[in-house]
């Protein structure tokens, strides 16, 4: 029988993006077998992501940008046709129209299964006009149309792609519970540490928690923030400590908190997360907090593995409670595990994954 062969195009080097790594990395093994054969391609190599979000090294990033423009199109132009299935997660380049996916759709007629988990057909207000003019973002609706499938992490999602496309599968960001996220947070420690995941660029919703974080300080001596990301905070707390983050680490680090946070802002762009923190979280057996918008009203059940508040004082209510009650923190960590093992785990939609190649 022939192997099915797919190529897998990625923005981002593998093994640093979570989204990229959650969302299909973690899946290739289940296509490692007699029926599939995958390459993959990646838009940046090492040096290019490293250097990005520098402050400075601004002509190299433009240099750096543009040659893996050339290389993507050299790829696409040579490689393509030896492939049935093309997986894009989020867009086969980061700035510009969708050449390269006009190229594969309608030149090459290959097949398109294009994966996006955030609402990135909206437009991001704070950024300079000449940015949002390059960031096209009018081309998610047309690359949801040339697909021959469109995978989403969320229904908010879903149904924006459903509007130009039939083939609309729902898979949410998921974890590995057995082999990776397997260890469930000792809750019985001395200290409390309250903790928050993410990259720099979703940061700012921390903003929302620190008035809350301060006043807690004020009645707890035993509480820690600890923020694990790709970039430090620009935070002047004394309490708030910083790990960076690290694939090879992540699980202990993630290991180190008591109480997972989830703060969003009530807003469209809100709507369209997938709620991976509280996956992280709950699936390590650590109870969450978090705001009741999108899909975070779905995966928290209230008062049974976590929190929903939208008001400081419910904020502070909230982890008032789980800071004292230890028992309450462990009860409400197994139940959240119980859920993830359950919905939100990758052996769980592996099959569904599989399938998108049919």
């Amino acid at each position: 029988m022939d192997k099915k062969k797919i190529l897998f195009l990625f923005l981002y080097p593998l093994c640093e993006a979570p989204n990229q790594r959650f969302r299909a990395e973690n899946y290739l093994p289940e296509l490692e077998g007699s029926k599939y054969r995958y390459d993959i391609n990646s838009f940046m190599d090492e040096q290019t992501w490293h250097i990005l979000y520098t402050k400075n090294n601004k002509f190299r990033k433009v240099v750096k940008i543009f040659n893996s423009y050339i290389k993507r199109l050299f790829f696409i132009l040579i490689n393509i046709k030896q492939y049935e299935y093309v997986f894009i997660m989020r867009e086969a380049a980061p700035l510009g129209p969708p050449i390269f996916e006009w190229i594969i759709a309608k030149v090459f007629q290959k097949k398109i299964i294009y994966d996006f988990d955030d609402a990135i057909w909206i437009e991001n207000k704070n950024q300079n006009i000449v940015f949002r003019i390059l960031k096209s973002y009018w081309k998610v609706r047309i690359i949801c149309k040339w697909s021959y499938k469109v995978v989403c992490g969320n229904q908010y999602l879903a149904d924006y792609a459903l509007k130009y496309n039939v083939n609309v599968v729902l898979i949410p960001t998921c974890v590995d519970t057995q082999d990776i996220h397997n260890k469930v947070k000792n809750q019985l420690t001395e200290k409390i540490v309250i903790g928050w995941t993410g990259s720099h660029s979703t940061m700012a919703y921390l903003d929302i928690f620190i008035p809350i974080y301060k006043k807690l300080l004020l009645q707890y001596a035993n509480i820690e923030l600890v923020i694990i990301s790709n970039r430090a905070p620009v935070l002047n707390e004394k309490s708030i400590k910083f790990i960076k983050w690290n694939e090879q680490s992540e699980i202990e680090d993630l290991l180190k908190i008591n109480i997972g946070i989830m703060p969003l802002t009530f807003d469209a762009w809100s709507e369209g997360k997938c709620g991976f923190k509280l996956i992280q979280y709950l699936s390590l057996g650590i109870p969450a907090v978090a705001s009741p918008v999108g899909v975070n009203k779905i995966i928290i059940d209230q008062n049974n593995n976590g929190f929903l508040c939208t008001t400081q004082e419910e904020w502070y209510s909230a982890l008032t409670y789980l800071i004292n009650n230890e028992v309450l923190r462990i009860d409400m960590g197994k139940r959240g595990r119980t859920k993830m093992q359950q919905e939100y785990c990758i052996h769980v939609y592996k099959e569904k994954f599989k399938q998108l190649f049919n």
